[in-house]
């Protein structure tokens, strides 16, 4: 399996998050099922480097950390709700479960962190919003590189194993991006 390398140390490279592991940042992961059937597990860093706040939300989520009535609120048990192939995978909707849910661990929303990064290729971990200032618990994976969505979605992690994974989801047949076979993260949690 490929994974992420660290950074050799006093290099240029070390300083691009989206190439070199900073062994700093948490690791988390889904266990994905499509159709009932285990498709594989993706690994993803966040970056609490860079975007700590955004980050610490979905860290949560993985975990079952944030709690609702004593009960754990997450990705556990959620779907991929929207699959545009060649673009992005969009999960994290554990409300109503096809992209109208909203919620974080700081409220409702929370504001945009920073732009710092970019839709630089496939495996990019971004904030999926309706708007400036709109985070909740929505995010999207890229399958492509997408630089008209930079300065409006906030990247704050990358997948460093498991693209398998994301792409077997990526090209699972949808209706109107609607993925046709349940695409859920039956699992999730940090490394």
């Amino acid at each position: 399996r490929a994974r992420a390398m660290a950074a050799p140390p006093n290099s240029a490279q070390a300083t691009d998050p989206l190439k070199y592991h900073n062994p700093l940042n948490p690791i988390v992961f889904f266990d994905v099922e499509i159709g009932g059937h285990k498709a594989g597990r993706i690994l993803i860093e966040l970056f609490a480097d860079i975007t700590p706040k955004t980050a610490e939300n979905f860290r949560q989520f993985c975990t079952g950390e944030m709690r609702r009535m004593n009960k754990p609120v997450g990705y556990k048990d959620s779907i991929f709700h929207r699959v545009i192939k060649d673009f992005m995978i969009q999960g994290g909707d554990f409300i109503n479960s096809d992209g109208t849910g909203k919620t974080s661990v700081y409220g409702p929303c929370f504001d945009d962190e920073n732009f710092q990064l970019k839709h630089t290729g496939a495996g990019v971990l971004s904030m999926a919003n309706s708007g400036a200032n709109t985070n909740g618990c929505q995010f999207f994976i890229t399958t492509a590189k997408a630089e008209w969505l930079d300065g409006k979605h906030v990247v704050f992690g990358r997948v460093v194993d498991g693209m398998l994974t994301v792409r077997k989801v990526e090209n699972v047949t949808v209706v109107n991006s609607k993925p046709k076979l349940e695409c859920k993260i039956v699992q999730c949690g940090q490394m």
